[in-house]
């Protein structure tokens, strides 16, 4: 699953490849919110990014689906 998260303040997004489902990733959202903390996200290296839950601009989160090759219908 791919997760763009914008931070305020800065020019780029963070773009995460993660195996944590939409719903562990919009809980532990609301959590970090809710409490002012940090967001934690684990990636599929197994490597954990921590972001300021009161610089969150936006995540976005997208289902990875495979790409497409060719010119066939979609």
């Amino acid at each position: 699953m791919e997760v763009k998260i914008g931070i305020q303040m800065a020019a780029r997004e963070l773009v995460i490849q993660t195996t944590a489902s939409a719903g562990e990733i919009e809980q532990a959202l609301a959590a970090a919110l809710a409490d002012g903390t940090v967001f934690a996200l684990a990636d599929d290296k197994s490597r954990t990014v921590l972001v300021p839950a009161g610089k969150i601009a936006y995540v976005e989160i997208d289902a990875a689906e495979p790409r497409r090759v060719g010119f066939g219908p979609g």
